[in-house]
């Protein structure tokens, strides 16, 4: 019994290690994080890059990788609009209430964050308090159908268009 319990665990070790976690990429290595810093010894076996990638899992390599850290970079790929989607889920309410005054510190960053020139935000401004009740709809009021609608909005206006 023991016997056919332990070529049965071999049996699904072998089964899952290769598509595991810990030797994924295994020709490029465990990529950045703690683990990739620590083993970065240049040396590409098996038993370097699994305590890589294990100590990337217990280290959080996604924190790593959201603040740049341990190599971890997107070089500069992190998009505007990822950028303004998070500014706008944290300030929505902020956000809304000055697109609807036509100015403000939040709409401000918002518009930098969306690549809006500084000499053209009074445009964007005017533009956001004209077309408010279609920017911020009462039926679909989140952060990602304002941006939505905002970036057809700018689309569409003759100077905000090369903002984008």
């Amino acid at each position: 019994m023991v016997t056919r319990l332990l070529v049965l665990f071999i049996a699904l070790a072998v089964a899952w290690l290769p598509n595991s976690p810990v030797f994924a990429g295994y020709g490029d290595g465990p990529g950045c994080g703690l683990g990739a810093d620590l083993f970065k010894d240049g040396k590409k076996t098996i038993g370097h890059q699994s305590l890589a990638s294990t100590t990337n899992q217990l280290a959080s390599q996604s924190l790593a990788i959201t603040s740049q850290t341990w190599n971890c970079t997107n070089n500069g790929k992190f998009s505007k609009i990822e950028e303004a989607m998070l500014f706008a889920s944290l300030t929505f309410d902020n956000l809304s209430q000055e697109m609807a005054q036509g100015g403000g510190e939040h709409l401000a960053s918002l518009a930098t964050l969306m690549g809006v020139p500084e000499e053209q935000q009074p445009a964007f401004f005017a533009m956001t308090q004209e077309k408010y009740a279609t920017l911020v709809q009462s039926g679909e009021t989140t952060p990602a159908a304002m941006l939505k609608a905002l970036q057809e909005a700018m689309a569409a206006h003759p100077m905000l268009a090369q903002a984008r």
